[in-house]
């Protein structure tokens, strides 16, 4: 099993499936991404949602009207608990988008907005 310490290093360790007695695993590079300006690293083409639970991260949104947080929850692309803000765009279903290297992730507040591209 692969073993990742989680942010502060006193939330425990997640322990990550290295071997399945059915399912194969096809684990990309490690690669580094950013997730709220903090560099952490993940492995190429797993969910951006599987890479920040790895890393501790629980809190992926907050809602827009009671700012209530939001994280990993249906992991099939179903709901909208996982949306944050990937590269500049909001919305983005962390727990179905593979990630790649150099991902600028981060925390999205209420319903998200597209910058208009005028600055």
């Amino acid at each position: 099993m692969v073993e990742k310490q989680g942010p502060g290093g006193g939330s425990g360790t997640v322990e990550l499936i290295g071997e399945h007695p059915i399912l194969d695993f096809q684990r990309g590079e490690k690669v580094l991404f950013f997730f709220d300006g903090k560099e952490m690293e993940g492995y190429e083409g797993e969910p951006i949602a599987m890479a920040l639970h790895a890393n501790g991260v629980r809190v992926y949104r907050e809602t827009e009207k009671e700012h209530r947080p939001r994280g990993f929850f249906c992991a099939i692309g179903k709901c909208s608990s996982c949306f944050m803000v990937v590269d500049g765009v909001p919305n983005v279903r962390t727990c179905i988008t593979p990630l790649k290297p150099g991902m600028q992730v981060e925390t999205q507040h209420g319903n998200g907005s597209v910058p208009d591209g005028k600055d």
